[in-house]
């Protein structure tokens, strides 16, 4: 699914304007975004948390020269599944 077909699926189950759907996944986006930019945690119960996790540096390898290369520690988005939603995938 894309984001076109999110779009629409929402606007079908919430009863809304594709416009207004549109509007409403693209500030859940922002709001998201925003949020793990400043290193808040958002947490829908039941659903699942979006958090920022470290990824540490380490080394590692060019593919072509396999000469050995520093890669830098950054921070990466990610999503841990709720308990409800781990159970509606497995039924």
């Amino acid at each position: 699914m894309n984001k076109s077909e999110l779009v629409e699926r929402v606007s079908k189950k919430a009863n809304l304007s594709v416009k207004d759907s549109n509007a409403a996944v693209n500030a859940f986006m922002s709001v998201v975004k925003e949020s793990l930019a400043n290193g808040e945690e958002v947490v829908l119960v039941g659903f699942g948390s979006f958090l920022v996790r470290d990824r540490a540096a380490r080394t590692g390898h060019n593919p072509r020269t396999g000469e050995p290369l520093s890669i830098p520690a950054v921070k990466v988005p990610a999503f841990r599944p709720g308990k409800t939603l781990k159970d509606s995938v497995n039924q």
